[in-house]
């Protein structure tokens, strides 16, 4: 099992979840965080730090989600430090359909 980020996470970037993390497993991409699932251990601290709820535990109807963390931390630099959010955060927040708007057009 693992952790995962959702596109919740898109546009918004909130990084609290980072710096509890144990083992590193954050990575940036522009658009948002992402989690390595070959290097999570599963503990769920960075769970209750992200305040959008964008941080998932592993589960069926999340498998794509999963694809797409490891692809886009392959691509992204590792993150360890919390840093400010996007200047947009607070207006996408609560949008849906982040992933089909902003990444999967461009990838």
């Amino acid at each position: 099992m693992t952790y995962i980020v959702t596109d919740r996470c898109i546009n918004c970037k909130y990084t609290d979840c980072v710096e509890v993390c144990p083992v590193d497993c954050f990575y940036e991409h522009e658009l948002m965080l992402v989690i390595n699932p070959e290097e999570c251990i599963d503990c769920g601290v960075c769970v209750p730090e992200c305040p959008i709820d964008a941080i998932k535990e592993e589960s069926f109807n999340l498998i794509e989600w999963i694809e797409i963390n490891k692809n886009l931390s392959e691509e992204s630099p590792n993150i360890t430090k919390q840093k400010d959010p996007l200047i947009n955060a607070d207006k996408y927040k609560d949008e849906e359909g982040k992933y089909e708007k902003y990444i999967s057009k461009v990838r």
